[in-house]
């Protein structure tokens, strides 16, 4: 795991609290992006960004598929849907 991204999930692990700590290293792009998008702020999201690139962002989004897709709120859904279109 690169730093920058060990650094963001360790400032945001209050939203990880279900994780036991020696698996935080091992959270998925796509638990790190389904949890920031529907618990984190604006200012994560734009951090996570930078983490991520908003390419890696999109692209993990838009592929939930099943399962996946009910996990986020629908509102989530919505505004992300349309914040992360240009990068899809």
């Amino acid at each position: 795991m690169t730093r920058r991204r060990e650094r963001f999930i360790n400032e945001h692990r209050d939203l990880f609290w279900y994780t036991p700590e020696k698996e935080k290293r091992d959270v998925s792009d796509e638990l790190l992006v389904e949890t920031i998008l529907n618990y984190g702020t604006l200012d994560d999201f734009r951090d996570l960004k930078r983490v991520l690139t908003p390419k890696r962002v999109a692209q993990v989004f838009f592929s939930a598929n099943g399962r996946q897709v009910g996990n986020y709120y629908p509102e989530i859904r919505n505004f992300f849907s349309l914040a992360l279109k240009p990068y899809a």
